[in-house]
């Protein structure tokens, strides 16, 4: 099948389903991608600073043009789009292509969680119905469920945000997982002595002030540390936790089950419902549908649940399709409050 006439009909099924298109603009300001993926990000783009100084990109990723189109342009209450272009990329395999053919689909400013994200994948199963293939898997995670289980894991508040800031990050977070379970980071001396300071403190002024703070502010931050120290032992043990976590995967119809059983076995107060999954069927077509903790690492403003379609096409393996909720990601940008927003997109080059 040519690309362009998999890319029209492609639309066309998108279309179909309700979606208005948009066109976005192929230039960004650098600042709103090394903000969401940070400075070592800035290698994999093409930026260039314009007449007045300002340091622009080829847009390397689609959804953020959009969500930044939303903003920009002040729009209010539930937008159903769907958009087609090239991102801009470099990559570290020289195989690769530097251009990304995609076609994306996005319900933004909605609240009607559970039926968009449903609708969103119906889409993408729809989309690729013309595609030629002997049989493929989807893959369905969630990422709000690891950050319910940080928050319930008796560890210190600093390190819940050190795990879910870095849980996008595999090798680093990987590295936090064995300092949990070396206790590398923590001395007990250093504890010993801030224990003496706040004894010491708590007889002076609390009004007075040292390095900008009052006495009464620095005692709450010896307090906190003091009283929120992480044992050894017990590092070891939630490392292990936040492992077996990881390690689940199972078909979709099973993964409430699977859950509450590893909760109860671990004694954490979480009860998930299979109705909490977009789709409960096993196998759709010649997709097997399967449900997998680990997934959902690859873009950081996922928030919620992700989702991949790969399918196998003359004994090759491909990813034809990606999405997930990125309920944060307008707020980041710049918006004053929240907005619910939920997407895919195909990749054409793939598919070509």
């Amino acid at each position: 099948m040519k690309s362009k006439n998999l890319s029209e009909k492609i639309l066309k099924s998108v279309q179909s389903k309700g979606f208005k298109y948009i066109e976005l603009p192929s230039v960004i300001e650098t600042n709103h991608i090394v903000q969401r993926s940070g400075e070592s990000f800035r290698k994999f783009i093409f930026s260039f600073t314009d007449q007045t100084g300002n340091e622009l990109c080829l847009r390397p990723d689609l959804t953020i043009a959009s969500c930044l189109r939303y903003l920009e342009n002040n729009l209010k209450g539930k937008e159903k789009i769907f958009y087609s272009g090239q991102a801009y990329r470099k990559s570290q395999n020289k195989k690769d292509s530097i251009i990304r053919d995609q076609i994306g689909f996005e319900i933004i400013g909605s609240n009607d969680e559970k039926n968009d994200d449903k609708e969103i994948i119906n889409t993408s199963l729809k989309s690729i119905k013309d595609l030629k293939y002997s049989k493929g898997t989807l893959t369905i995670g969630n990422v709000e469920i690891f950050n319910l289980l940080i928050s319930k894991l008796d560890i210190p508040r600093r390190w819940k945000l050190r795990l879910l800031r870095h849980f996008w990050r595999e090798d680093y977070f990987n590295d936090l997982l064995k300092r949990l379970e070396t206790n590398s980071d923590v001395d007990p001396t250093i504890v010993e002595v801030d224990k003496k300071r706040y004894l010491k403190m708590l007889k002076v002024n609390q009004s007075s002030i040292v390095a900008s703070r009052t006495i009464k502010e620095i005692l709450e931050r010896f307090d906190k540390k003091i009283q929120d120290p992480r044992r050894a032992s017990k590092g070891k043990n939630i490392s292990k936790i936040i492992r077996e976590f990881l390690k689940i995967k199972c078909p979709i119809n099973k993964a409430a089950n699977e859950l509450n059983k590893f909760f109860k076995k671990n004694r954490i107060n979480l009860v998930v419902d299979q109705k909490y999954f977009p789709i409960s069927k096993n196998k759709i077509s010649k997709l097997n549908l399967v449900f997998s903790t680990a997934f959902g690492r690859q873009l950081e403003y996922y928030t919620g649940m992700v989702f991949k379609i790969d399918i196998q096409s003359n004994s090759k393996i491909i990813n034809c399709c990606n999405g997930g909720r990125f309920d944060k990601l307008i707020s980041d940008l710049g918006s004053k409050k929240q907005i619910p927003a939920v997407g895919a997109a195909l990749n054409l080059n793939y598919l070509s």
